[in-house]
């Protein structure tokens, strides 16, 4: 009997000490995992605070945000046991939540503009409900209620329809997104010392007035901040209009024979049926419509990879010995059989020379994209900085591959037939963040000198 009741003794202080132990280590559980996706640096009028709340093992059941400022806490939101305030909660996972809350003046009057802390609390259950483990996230922010400010400094800016220009901003703060907005495109500007200039509020940028753009369209120089503030101004200007030509392209079945199986081949999601005459030819009412604007999204996403500094220098070079057999914006017209069967517009120049001839970079750069492209065949994309990349197409073979520098006249492979090509001859096109823009331009040293140096220069930098 004594040795039981020593023994149930015994039993009880091990109990006892493993109970205090899981209690202690309990107390010591990481709370929840706390990001804060939103605001990035600044809030405004308006924004959203954005932050996912990731309890293992568990649910959250008390997040709580507020902004401090100037010795005052203003509540953002609360979550407590499924049950919010303000803001919407989703449920992203069994035990992760994402809440999106409004932030701003208009949703916290008592903001002012100036430096502020959002701070997040998130408390769950741990250790069979008995205790909490909790976690704290603070985001150091700016509260902006003026708007960026923005001038235009360059002069004269003459813009070809299908073409491109250049202008020196003057934005501030630094901090803030700048560029051109040309009807609905919008193009980035980039810090001034990529061409020289030392005065860190200037601001470059290339914009082209889109080929398909009316000669109305408005253009004005922006600025905008993370808070969502933005400043516009009208850019001067004056757009010239251009005639573009129409031509008719008659496609046989040998045609579609050679290029439509080859380029299916590389896309088997267009699910072209190449054993028909009449699979043939709906191939290639694909491959000219959708497979060309998937291709034209591929060129835009390119452009991402451009570098904020001026790489080139100087006019840009026409292929040597080439005679131009389509020109930029050409309207083409598709016959089959006599039949009309579609309508493209050819956004390049097609330059022809004697087959499989060296192809050379018309600038200095570095390629970003050497491989396969569809209507493009074996492909070349050179970038040449603040956005200007140029493309060379149809190419029989590819020397160059991605990451590789290239100086001006640096071979990049031959030219070819692949693609959606009637012949061997190269494809080349300039590409203003990833829109074609008229080529003859870059290729004229005046034209360069005229539109880019001179406006470098009149800022105060040496280009």
């Amino acid at each position: 009997m004594r040795f039981l009741k020593l023994a149930l003794l015994l039993v009880v202080v091990l109990g006892a000490a493993a109970f205090g132990v899981s209690w202690y280590r309990a107390g010591r559980a990481a709370g929840p995992t706390l990001t804060i996706t939103s605001p990035d640096q600044v809030v405004g009028r308006s924004g959203s605070l954005e932050l996912t709340v990731d309890a293992p093992d568990a649910q959250a059941v008390r997040v709580l945000a507020t902004v401090d400022q100037n010795g005052q806490s203003l509540p953002v939101f609360s979550y407590v046991d499924g049950a919010t305030d303000h803001g919407q909660v989703t449920h992203t996972h069994q035990t992760q939540v994402s809440i999106v809350s409004p932030m701003g003046t208009i949703a916290l009057p008592g903001l002012v503009a100036g430096p502020a802390r959002v701070t997040v609390t998130a408390t769950r259950r741990v250790f069979l409900g008995l205790r909490t483990a909790t976690a704290i996230v603070t985001k150091d922010i700016q509260v902006r209620l003026d708007p960026p400010k923005v001038a235009v400094v360059s002069t004269h800016h003459f813009v070809n329809l299908g073409g491109a220009e250049f202008s020196v901003l003057r934005v501030s703060p630094d901090d803030v997104q700048a560029g051109i907005r040309v009807g609905d495109a919008s193009y980035p500007a980039y810090p001034g010392t990529a061409v020289g200039l030392q005065d860190s509020s200037l601001r470059v940028v290339f914009f082209a007035l889109r080929y398909d753009q009316a000669l109305a369209t408005p253009m004005l120089a922006f600025a905008r901040d993370g808070a969502g503030n933005e400043a516009t101004t009208p850019l001067d200007h004056t757009p010239f209009a251009k005639v573009f030509l129409r031509s008719r392209i008659p496609i046989d079945r040998s045609f579609l024979a050679r290029v439509v199986p080859a380029i299916a081949s590389h896309v088997p999601e267009l699910k072209i049926d190449t054993g028909t005459s009449d699979g043939l030819l709906k191939g290639f009412l694909a491959i000219n419509s959708r497979l060309r604007r998937t291709n034209a999204e591929t060129l835009v996403g390119l452009a991402a990879k451009t570098r904020p500094e001026i790489l080139w220098k100087g006019a840009f070079v026409q292929m040597g010995n080439s005679q131009v057999e389509s020109r930029f914006a050409d309207q083409r017209t598709y016959y089959f059989e006599n039949r009309e069967i579609d309508r493209q517009v050819h956004l390049g120049f097609d330059l022809a020379t004697v087959q499989k001839a060296p192809v050379h970079a018309s600038n200095s750069g570095a390629v970003v994209f050497a491989d396969f492209l569809g209507i493009y065949g074996n492909c070349v994309v050179i970038d040449h900085g603040l956005g200007v990349q140029t493309l060379y197409a149809h190419l029989s073979s590819i020397a160059v591959k991605p990451g590789d520098a290239v100086e001006k006249g640096d071979e990049l492979g031959r030219t070819g037939a692949t693609g959606l090509a009637g012949g061997d001859h190269l494809h080349f096109t300039i590409l203003l963040q990833g829109t074609p823009v008229n080529s003859v331009e870059w290729w004229d040293p005046h034209w360069i000198e005229d539109r880019v140096v001179r406006k470098v220069r009149e800022a105060g930098g040496r280009p």
